[in-house]
């Protein structure tokens, strides 16, 4: 990000949204701009300014789990502390306060009627006189979406103990806290937290802050074994009531891990505002100085004179295979094609099976055990 203060927004969603998300990857994406939008007005209204006069920018990782290796779809979204105003000669910064426990109020209120007016008007929300609930049975019930029911609501998906809460260990004594969260508010299931900022010199906590809403899904090293062969996986924060681990038969910790897989080809870090790849603002506001009204001539920066890795290098560099040293005479090797399309490979691998005469099977690797884990410990 520029070198300006930042601030990190959490928007959690009630359990039913987070199941809708996890099927519906588009639906997620609708109501992520719903919510860009909303964050985006109430910073250019902080400067006293109009969209017209005033734009900012975020950057959104969707985190798909929870803490407890639930599956919890919520946004974690980087805001600029403040809008670009558009001034004669150039863009101006203007920094806006932090948002007051009654401005989250409004702020989440608003957020969870638009939401439920988008899903009312797609046909996925049916209200009547006493409640609302979610409109489902237009699709079909896959296998995953068993799982993901039950890893959304704490519960166990397979084995004997089906339904049944997922088994916790309370090492620590509940604790009884009254303090209000200033930078929380909540709102018919929706929960908004601003109460982590970086200052434009604390470059190194904007890091940190970057490191942890980008982290993986499960920490190996908070896995372990317990003498009965179940997975013991210990909580970085301990619940309220004195919860520190959470228990997992072998075969629910797979169901659970395959619960926080997303959906394929959806993209979990968006960009918006003067951050997105066609915004007219993103070269004026961004380090590397690329988008699409650079001037022409102007030399081109570090970053975009930089050169993705070859195929050679990302095998070297992954899986360690060295395809540009001979392993016979160690003497180098010139690549000189790189075949990509699968319909070609599949071409030439079926062409070479028949003139070896060899069944395909005969050029598949032995099957191996997976290489053990220095995380699990008895």
């Amino acid at each position: 990000m520029p070198v300006y203060p930042g601030a990190q927004w959490v928007l959690s969603v009630p359990f039913q949204l987070r199941f809708l998300f996890a099927r519906n990857p588009q639906v997620m994406g609708r109501v992520l701009g719903i919510v860009y939008r909303a964050i985006e007005t109430y910073l250019i209204h902080q400067a006293r300014l109009t969209r017209a006069e005033a734009h900012t920018g975020a950057v959104t990782l969707i985190q798909c789990f929870g803490s407890a290796l639930n599956a919890n779809i919520h946004y974690h979204m980087l805001f600029l502390d403040g809008v670009y105003v558009l001034g004669t000669d150039a863009l101006t910064f203007r920094r806006v306060k932090a948002p007051s426990r009654a401005e989250l109020d409004a702020l989440i209120e608003r957020i969870s009627q638009r939401v439920g007016r988008y899903l009312e008007r797609a046909g996925l929300l049916v209200r009547d006189i006493e409640n609302s609930y979610l409109s489902l049975e237009s699709s079909e019930t896959t296998a995953m979406d068993d799982l993901r029911g039950h890893s959304v609501t704490y519960r166990i998906a397979v084995g004997p103990h089906q339904g049944r809460k997922a088994f916790t260990l309370q090492t620590l004594p509940a604790r009884i806290d009254e303090r209000l969260d200033s930078g929380l508010a909540k709102a018919a299931g929706f929960s908004l937290h601003c109460g982590v900022a970086a200052a434009a010199h604390q470059r190194e906590k904007l890091e940190r802050l970057c490191r942890y809403i980008s982290r993986p899904a499960v920490a190996i090293e908070r896995l372990s074994l317990t003498r009965q062969g179940n997975i013991r996986y210990r909580l970085k924060t301990p619940y309220r009531n004195g919860t520190t681990h959470v228990i997992f038969e072998p075969l629910d910790f797979i169901a659970r891990l395959a619960a926080l897989v997303p959906t394929p080809r959806v993209n979990l870090t968006r960009f918006h505002g003067v951050f997105a790849p066609n915004h007219n603002l993103r070269a004026q506001v961004t380090p590397a100085r690329r988008g699409p009204h650079r001037r022409p001539g102007s030399p081109r920066t570090a970053v975009e004179r930089h050169a993705a890795m070859t195929w050679a290098q990302r095998l070297k560099r992954v899986f360690q295979i060295d395809i540009d040293t001979c392993s016979r005479c160690g003497g180098a090797v010139r690549i000189i094609a790189s075949i990509e399309d699968p319909a070609v490979i599949k071409h030439i691998l079926a062409h070479l099976d028949q003139q070896s005469g060899q069944p395909p099977s005969a050029f598949t690797p032995p099957v191996r055990a997976p290489p053990p884990s220095r995380g699990l410990t008895h």
